[in-house]
Formats: structure tokens, C-alpha cells, sequence
């Protein structure tokens, strides 16, 4: 069995890329931190980290091994630190995947209170566009819309994902508003290519009574991410489909106005994913918590519903 020092001190050198800086963490010398890796490459027969007096990298064996151990030692300093002082506290890396736009415009903002009620979580985000392996990577956490359910893995609805229609008001300007979304054809389009794909994508466009209109977007500037679409409606470019929460605020403050304001694009939920565990982590538990509360403090399913007026 290895010893809890030489995981430790495995973890933290390759979390921070030197023994000096991880021996300053954990309290140890420099000395001490190189013994207890190399006590620990000699147990399990493998070389964890390229060395030279310049740098500390992981090998492929130690990414490997740094996957596999990380979040299992994090879990066990929680348990040590919880029993210890009596009760039980969230702890350890919260390794959550968002996407840029959304999550640096709503959730980043939740990071202060978050981490001042739980101080022994350390926030890992990676703001991303795409759909994560959710257990295969390792994360404890994904916010999105259109993930695959695969086994193991539950989503709690937050919102729903729907996309409008936006330009500018300069754009706009002597021009006459699209009464259904077939005119958006005589407009410049602001398109997106997917990068799972390579098509560009055309979205269909509903209204309240259930009726389904193509817009067909001429593709007059064709981008691969939502905000460089919002960039170049806001220079006033053309018209482009844009996410709500993507939009709101720009449309709160009239930078963007939506045309056919009956009509959107219904993408399902947005949710938020995580491993449907029996013995959740605790602080998976708590930021799924925390997550749902502020969505529903804030009424962002309400902000974000295209179909609401």
C-alpha cells in the first residue's frame, strides 16, 4: 500500500510543476519531496516526471497516474480532515466543465460566495466548447445543453436553451423588421460552423403555437465560436442566432435588438451533469446545491426563456 506522503507529494509537484513549490504547500524540503516521488516511482516500477534542472514535467505514465489519483486522495483528505474535526467538510478539487460565454458571464460571478462557504474546495473550470466525457476525463461536474446521458451519469434541468435573433440597432437602420423568419434570407447572416461537424449550422425557428419556419441564413460571415457571432452582430455585420444568455445583457441595454420576437430556437435544457453516485462526493453535492439555489434566486430559467416575452 502507498504511503499517503508520497501520493501527496506526487500530486502537489505535479499540480504546481517543481518539488520547491509543492514542498513549500505541504510544509516539507525540496529534499523531502524528491525522496517520497522517488520512493514512489521505485514501488510502482514506472517514471512519473521528466526532469532537468530547468523543469518538472509529468511523463505520459504520470498523467496517467496523476488522472487516476488525484481526485481519490482529495476525497480521502476531505474524510481525514472531517473526522478529524468532527464533522464532515467539503474538500478537495472541483473539476466542472462550462463553456466560455456562459460560464464566465454567470457562474464565474458565484465563485466568491461560493468558495468563502466552503474555503477547502478548490475550483478547477474549465471553460470549454464542448461535451466533455464526464466520467472518462474525470470531471465532477459539466454545465451545458445536449450532453449524452451515458450510464452513471443524471442532469438537473436549469433553464431551458433557446436561441433568438439579433442585430444591431445600426445594422437595422433603414431597414424593415422580418415579420417571419423566411425573411431572414434578405439579411446578412452571421453563421456558425460546427466544429464536431464542419456544417454550418441552420437552426429551426418556433413559435408559441408550435409552428416550425427555416430561416436560411445567407452565410455572409461564418465564424466557429457563439462569441465571435455576438462580436460581429454588435459591429453591426449582419443578423445572427444567438443564445439567451449569451444575449440578455446586451439586449437589456439595447447593443442588440431581437427580431421575429415570437419566434426562437428550442435546443431542450440546459442542465447541469454529474455522476450519479449513491455516495456523492460531498463537494460535488454542495455546488450542485449551491448552483440550483442561485439559478432559482436569480430567475435565470425566467431570464433565459425565449417563449416568455
Amino acid at each position: 500500500m502507498e504511503s499517503l506522503a508520497n501520493l501527496e507529494s506526487f500530486v502537489r509537484s505535479a499540480e504546481l510543476g517543481s518539488f520547491s513549490a509543492a514542498a513549500r504547500r505541504l510544509g516539507l524540503t525540496p529534499a523531502a519531496v524528491s525522496r517520497n516521488v522517488a520512493a514512489l516511482e521505485a514501488n510502482l516500477k514506472l517514471r512519473l516526471f521528466h526532469r532537468s534542472t530547468r523543469s518538472l514535467t509529468l511523463t505520459e505514465a504520470g498523467e496517467r497516474f496523476l488522472l487516476s489519483v488525484r481526485d481519490p486522495l482529495e476525497g480521502l483528505q476531505g474524510a481525514i480532515a472531517g473526522i478529524s474535526g468532527g464533522e464532515a467538510e467539503p474538500a478537495g478539487i472541483l473539476k466542472v466543465s462550462l463553456s466560455p460565454s456562459f460560464g464566465i458571464s454567470y457562474i464565474l460571478p458565484m465563485l466568491p460566495d461560493f468558495m468563502k462557504r466552503y474555503p477547502l474546495v478548490r475550483p478547477e473550470w474549465m471553460f470549454e466548447n464542448r461535451r466533455v466525457d464526464l466520467i472518462g476525463e474525470g470531471y465532477d461536474a459539466a454545465m451545458g445543453g445536449g450532453f449524452e446521458l451515458a450510464s452513471g451519469v443524471v442532469a438537473r434541468v436549469l433553464a431551458p436553451a433557446h436561441l433568438v435573433a439579433v442585430a444591431s440597432p445600426a445594422y437595422m437602420r433603414g431597414r424593415v423588421m422580418p415579420s417571419d423568419p423566411s425573411e431572414l434570407s434578405g439579411f446578412d447572416g452571421i453563421l456558425m460552423r460546427s466544429l464536431n461537424t464542419g456544417r454550418l449550422e441552420q437552426r429551426l425557428m418556433r413559435n408559441a403555437a408550435g409552428e416550425q419556419r427555416a430561416p436560411e441564413q445567407p452565410a455572409t460571415i461564418v465564424v466557429n465560436d457563439p462569441l465571435a457571432m455576438r462580436a460581429a452582430a454588435l459591429l453591426g455585420l449582419g443578423v445572427t442566432m444567438l443564445s439567451m444568455p449569451d444575449a440578455l445583457a446586451h439586449l437589456e441595454s439595447g447593443e442588440l435588438i431581437r427580431l421575429l420576437p415570437a419566434w426562437y430556437v428550442d435546443l431542450g435544457p440546459a442542465s447541469l451533469y454529474y455522476a450519479n453516485k449513491t455516495l456523492l462526493p460531498l463537494k460535488t453535492r454542495v455546488f450542485v446545491d449551491y448552483i440550483v439555489e442561485a439559478f432559482q434566486r436569480q430567475r435565470l430559467a425566467e431570464r433565459f426563456a425565449a417563449n416568455l416575452g
